[in-house]
Protein backbone atom coordinates (compact mmCIF):
# COMPACT_ATOMS: atom_id res chain seq x y z
CA UNK A 1 0.00 0.00 0.00
CA UNK A 2 1.20 2.98 -1.11
CA UNK A 3 2.17 5.62 1.38
CA UNK A 4 2.49 9.37 1.38
CA UNK A 5 4.51 11.52 4.12
CA UNK A 6 2.18 14.65 4.93
CA UNK A 7 3.77 18.02 5.63
CA UNK A 8 4.18 18.22 9.66
CA UNK A 9 1.42 19.78 11.56
CA UNK A 10 1.36 23.89 12.80
CA UNK A 11 0.22 24.15 16.24
CA UNK A 12 0.29 27.62 16.02
CA UNK A 13 -1.57 30.42 13.97
CA UNK A 14 -2.81 34.36 13.47
CA UNK A 15 -6.19 33.42 14.76
CA UNK A 16 -7.65 32.61 18.18
CA UNK A 17 -10.06 29.69 19.11
CA UNK A 18 -12.45 32.16 19.91
CA UNK A 19 -12.18 33.59 16.36
CA UNK A 20 -12.61 30.81 15.07
CA UNK A 21 -15.42 29.77 17.22
CA UNK A 22 -17.06 33.57 16.14
CA UNK A 23 -16.70 33.04 12.20
CA UNK A 24 -17.39 29.01 12.06
CA UNK A 25 -20.67 28.60 9.76
CA UNK A 26 -21.29 25.62 7.46
CA UNK A 27 -20.30 26.68 3.83
CA UNK A 28 -21.84 25.20 0.91
CA UNK A 29 -20.02 27.07 -1.94
CA UNK A 30 -16.89 26.25 -3.19
CA UNK A 31 -14.23 27.33 -5.92
CA UNK A 32 -12.62 25.87 -8.54
CA UNK A 33 -9.39 26.25 -6.98
CA UNK A 34 -7.55 23.33 -5.18
CA UNK A 35 -6.58 22.78 -2.06
CA UNK A 36 -3.09 21.74 -1.01
CA UNK A 37 -1.33 18.89 0.90
CA UNK A 38 -0.68 21.46 3.47
CA UNK A 39 -4.14 22.11 3.98
CA UNK A 40 -5.04 18.54 3.69
CA UNK A 41 -2.23 17.79 6.55
CA UNK A 42 -3.47 20.25 8.52
CA UNK A 43 -7.26 19.39 8.72
CA UNK A 44 -6.71 15.64 8.91
CA UNK A 45 -4.12 15.94 12.07
CA UNK A 46 -6.90 18.52 13.59
CA UNK A 47 -10.06 15.17 12.93
CA UNK A 48 -7.42 12.44 14.07
CA UNK A 49 -3.99 13.83 15.07
CA UNK A 50 -1.53 12.61 17.86
CA UNK A 51 -0.87 15.36 20.27
CA UNK A 52 1.11 13.22 23.15
CA UNK A 53 1.54 10.17 24.20
CA UNK A 54 0.18 9.09 27.99
CA UNK A 55 0.71 6.11 29.55
CA UNK A 56 2.11 4.16 26.42
CA UNK A 57 -1.31 5.36 24.26
CA UNK A 58 -0.85 7.82 21.23
CA UNK A 59 -3.80 10.67 22.43
CA UNK A 60 -5.55 12.10 19.68
CA UNK A 61 -6.58 15.55 18.80
CA UNK A 62 -10.64 14.90 19.63
CA UNK A 63 -11.69 13.15 22.74
CA UNK A 64 -12.18 9.79 23.05
CA UNK A 65 -14.19 7.72 25.56
CA UNK A 66 -11.63 5.90 27.51
CA UNK A 67 -8.72 6.13 24.93
CA UNK A 68 -10.74 3.89 22.77
CA UNK A 69 -9.90 5.85 19.45
CA UNK A 70 -12.89 4.00 17.07
CA UNK A 71 -12.39 6.97 14.59
CA UNK A 72 -10.76 6.76 10.65
CA UNK A 73 -10.44 9.31 9.15
CA UNK A 74 -10.81 8.78 5.31
CA UNK A 75 -9.70 11.68 2.23
CA UNK A 76 -11.59 11.44 -0.69
CA UNK A 77 -10.19 14.01 -3.47
CA UNK A 78 -11.56 14.85 -6.16
CA UNK A 79 -9.86 15.06 -9.82
CA UNK A 80 -7.57 18.15 -9.66
CA UNK A 81 -9.14 19.01 -6.23
CA UNK A 82 -5.42 18.23 -4.70
CA UNK A 83 -2.29 19.15 -7.24
CA UNK A 84 -0.17 16.83 -5.01
CA UNK A 85 -2.38 13.81 -4.90
CA UNK A 86 -4.11 11.49 -7.38
CA UNK A 87 -8.04 11.47 -7.31
CA UNK A 88 -9.30 8.93 -5.13
CA UNK A 89 -9.97 7.68 -1.34
CA UNK A 90 -6.76 7.65 0.97
CA UNK A 91 -6.83 6.47 4.80
CA UNK A 92 -5.33 9.22 7.03
CA UNK A 93 -2.43 7.01 9.74
CA UNK A 94 -2.16 8.95 12.49
CA UNK A 95 0.65 6.95 14.33
CA UNK A 96 2.68 8.40 11.30
CA UNK A 97 0.79 10.97 10.17
CA UNK A 98 0.89 9.93 6.59
CA UNK A 99 -1.71 9.00 3.97
CA UNK A 100 -2.31 5.49 2.61
CA UNK A 101 -4.05 5.04 -0.78
CA UNK A 102 -7.36 2.71 -0.33
CA UNK A 103 -8.76 3.53 -3.75
CA UNK A 104 -6.56 4.43 -6.63
CA UNK A 105 -9.19 5.76 -8.83
CA UNK A 106 -11.61 8.57 -8.29
CA UNK A 107 -14.64 7.95 -6.72
CA UNK A 108 -15.91 12.00 -6.25
CA UNK A 109 -19.18 11.31 -8.31
CA UNK A 110 -20.20 7.88 -7.28
CA UNK A 111 -20.00 9.77 -3.70
CA UNK A 112 -21.76 12.50 -4.48
CA UNK A 113 -24.98 10.70 -5.93
CA UNK A 114 -24.46 8.29 -2.12
CA UNK A 115 -24.65 11.56 -0.57
CA UNK A 116 -28.19 12.40 -2.40
CA UNK A 117 -26.35 14.21 -5.14
CA UNK A 118 -26.26 17.40 -2.66
CA UNK A 119 -24.08 20.33 -4.44
CA UNK A 120 -21.84 20.76 -1.20
CA UNK A 121 -20.18 17.24 -2.41
CA UNK A 122 -20.25 17.87 -5.61
CA UNK A 123 -18.36 21.22 -5.72
CA UNK A 124 -15.64 20.35 -3.04
CA UNK A 125 -12.10 19.73 -4.15
CA UNK A 126 -11.76 17.38 -1.42
CA UNK A 127 -13.92 15.32 1.53
CA UNK A 128 -12.80 14.08 4.92
CA UNK A 129 -14.61 11.14 5.75
CA UNK A 130 -15.13 9.97 10.19
CA UNK A 131 -15.70 6.44 9.79
CA UNK A 132 -16.08 4.57 13.20
CA UNK A 133 -15.56 0.99 14.30
CA UNK A 134 -18.02 1.24 16.70
CA UNK A 135 -17.30 -2.20 18.49
CA UNK A 136 -14.11 -0.90 19.51
CA UNK A 137 -15.48 1.40 21.82
CA UNK A 138 -18.92 -0.67 22.83
CA UNK A 139 -16.67 -3.55 23.96
CA UNK A 140 -15.63 -1.33 26.81
CA UNK A 141 -18.67 0.79 27.19
CA UNK A 142 -21.94 -1.21 26.63
CA UNK A 143 -24.43 0.61 27.66
CA UNK A 144 -23.51 3.88 26.32
CA UNK A 145 -20.66 2.89 23.56
CA UNK A 146 -22.61 4.18 20.53
CA UNK A 147 -23.31 7.63 22.23
CA UNK A 148 -19.84 8.03 22.94
CA UNK A 149 -18.81 7.28 19.30
CA UNK A 150 -21.30 9.56 17.99
CA UNK A 151 -20.09 12.36 20.15
CA UNK A 152 -16.53 12.12 19.25
CA UNK A 153 -16.99 11.84 15.71
CA UNK A 154 -18.88 15.68 16.67
CA UNK A 155 -15.77 16.37 18.01
CA UNK A 156 -13.30 15.37 15.25
CA UNK A 157 -16.04 17.36 12.94
CA UNK A 158 -16.10 20.92 14.73
CA UNK A 159 -11.74 20.66 15.06
CA UNK A 160 -11.79 20.06 11.04
CA UNK A 161 -13.98 23.63 10.98
CA UNK A 162 -12.22 25.82 13.24
CA UNK A 163 -8.82 24.90 11.41
CA UNK A 164 -10.71 25.60 8.23
CA UNK A 165 -12.02 28.75 9.51
CA UNK A 166 -7.96 29.53 10.52
CA UNK A 167 -6.78 28.78 7.33
CA UNK A 168 -9.66 30.68 5.05
CA UNK A 169 -11.31 27.74 3.80
CA UNK A 170 -14.91 26.57 4.25
CA UNK A 171 -16.47 23.63 5.39
CA UNK A 172 -19.59 21.91 5.57
CA UNK A 173 -20.64 18.65 8.11
CA UNK A 174 -22.75 16.65 5.85
CA UNK A 175 -25.02 13.80 7.58
CA UNK A 176 -27.64 13.26 4.98
CA UNK A 177 -26.41 10.33 3.00
CA UNK A 178 -27.13 6.79 1.88
CA UNK A 179 -24.80 4.50 4.38
CA UNK A 180 -25.20 1.48 2.16
CA UNK A 181 -24.36 3.40 -1.04
CA UNK A 182 -21.59 5.46 0.49
CA UNK A 183 -20.31 2.12 2.33
CA UNK A 184 -20.05 0.50 -0.96
CA UNK A 185 -18.29 3.54 -2.67
CA UNK A 186 -15.88 3.64 0.05
CA UNK A 187 -15.30 -0.49 -0.07
CA UNK A 188 -15.52 0.02 3.86
CA UNK A 189 -15.00 -3.46 5.31
CA UNK A 190 -17.84 -4.48 7.58
CA UNK A 191 -16.63 -3.28 11.13
CA UNK A 192 -16.37 0.26 9.62
CA UNK A 193 -19.48 2.81 9.16
CA UNK A 194 -19.80 6.21 7.90
CA UNK A 195 -20.92 8.83 10.25
CA UNK A 196 -19.85 12.47 8.59
CA UNK A 197 -18.82 13.48 5.86
CA UNK A 198 -16.94 17.60 5.97
CA UNK A 199 -16.64 18.34 2.49
CA UNK A 200 -14.08 21.60 2.27
CA UNK A 201 -12.49 23.69 -0.07
CA UNK A 202 -12.13 27.70 -0.97
CA UNK A 203 -15.43 29.32 -1.15
CA UNK A 204 -17.03 31.81 -3.01
CA UNK A 205 -17.68 35.27 -1.74
CA UNK A 206 -21.74 34.93 -1.74
CA UNK A 207 -22.02 33.08 1.28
Amino acid sequence: MASIELPKPETDSSTSVERAIATRASRRSFTRTPVTLTDVSQLLWAAQGVTHVREGTKMRTAPSAGATYPLTALLEVAPEGCPELEPGLYRYASAHHCLESELETAIHGELTRAALDQEVLRDAPATIVLASNTDRTRQQYPDHGDRYVHMEAGHAAQNVQLVCESRDLCSCPVGAFSDDDVAAVLELSARLEALYLVPFGHGTTDQ
